[in-house]
């Protein structure tokens, strides 16, 4: 017979959950690294990420043409990760070389201002 599950451990699967569904958000696919990628994303877009502590945000060409709101994860070489959202008009702002600041998700009690341009 299982245990019953405690809020505790139902809560760190939940969390666990969001992790994985945040890093499939946006940009690469399959096994790929690409949010650990350093430097252009291969759109032609650069990112500032202030107080950044090895966080890196990968903007994928396809999400460039998003109709809907996308989520990034940024976690990069870090212990923690956040959710940088990009609304459609904000997409659509970067893909017409428009500057684009966000703030990420809260974790750990900090977060991120984030700088992006697309060239």
């Amino acid at each position: 017979m299982t245990a019953p599950l405690t809020r505790k451990a139902f809560c760190a699967r939940l969390t666990g959950a969001n992790v994985v569904l945040l890093s499939q958000a946006c940009g690469g696919g399959g096994d790929s690294p690409a949010a650990l990628i350093v430097g252009p994303s291969g759109t032609g877009c650069r990112d500032t990420i202030a107080a950044n502590h090895g966080h890196v945000l990968t903007i994928a060409t396809a999400d460039l043409d998003s109709t809907i709101d996308k989520v990034c994860d940024i976690r990069g070489s870090t212990d923690r990760t956040h959710g940088v959202t990009l609304t459609v008009a904000k997409v659509r702002a970067l893909k017409a070389g428009t500057p684009v600041t966000v703030v990420t998700s809260i974790t750990s009690a900090h977060q991120h201002s984030v700088s992006i341009q697309c060239a």
